[in-house]
């Protein structure tokens, strides 16, 4: 969440500038952590999120990637 955020900042937008957000996961029992982290950052927002498994990431030890899309007017 916070390289998430750091990109946003970078591009002149802030949490509150998210629409929709995509947490992919290596092992989705852990949705429930991610939940909650994303919650964190985003409660107020709300916004439009997908949770996903996948196979695999590039490197075996990432558990968790987090997409975001933002609208900057």
């Amino acid at each position: 969440m916070d390289i998430a955020e750091r990109a946003l900042r970078g591009a002149g937008a802030s949490p509150e500038d998210v629409i929709r957000t995509r947490i992919m996961l290596s092992d989705v029992t852990r949705w429930k952590e991610a939940a909650r982290a994303h919650g964190e950052r985003y409660a107020s927002v709300r916004p439009v999120t997908t949770f996903v498994e996948v196979s695999r990431f590039v490197d075996p030890a990432w558990l968790v990637e987090v997409e975001v899309d933002a609208v900057i007017a």
